[in-house]
């Protein structure tokens, strides 16, 4: 028998309820995800406050006497650089979403089917994982 056009369905309340469940429990798990890729050590030597405004003194100092394609570079150098020290003072801290994720996690993993080993392979923590009841192994 086929529907007509104008019926529509209602989701029941326990529908509604898992997909409520399921966007608290994403965003949570995405913000702290997020936080710890923005923090991720980078190769090299780090930098600091002090080098970049040392390497922006540099620059200030080579833009006079520079033909103007060494003057470009500089330029978009010195905006990178700005940008750069300025991202420094307001890096997401992923202990700020730690409680979220933890109180969440094991339900996501279950749900989702996400073992230990992908999350560990996304540098979350092993403490944060038994905190939050994720187990090394999946039960049968």
């Amino acid at each position: 028998m086929a529907r007509s056009a104008d019926a529509t369905t209602k989701m029941s309340t326990a529908h509604k309820d898992a997909l409520s469940q399921g966007r608290t429990e994403s965003l949570a798990v995405r913000k702290y995800l997020e936080a710890l890729v923005s923090n991720k050590p980078k190769r090299g030597r780090k930098r600091t406050p002090a080098s970049i405004d040392a390497r922006l003194a540099a620059i200030a100092a080579k833009m006079d006497a520079a033909d103007a394609l060494t003057q470009l570079s500089l330029i978009q150098e010195r905006k990178d650089l700005e940008t750069e020290k300025a991202s420094m003072s307001t890096k997401s801290d992923a202990s700020e979403y730690e409680k979220d994720f933890i109180a969440v996690a094991a339900s996501f993993s279950e749900r989702k089917g996400i073992d230990y080993a992908s999350w560990r392979t996304m540098r979350v923590d092993a403490k944060v994982l038994k905190a939050a009841g994720v187990r090394r192994t999946r039960s049968a």
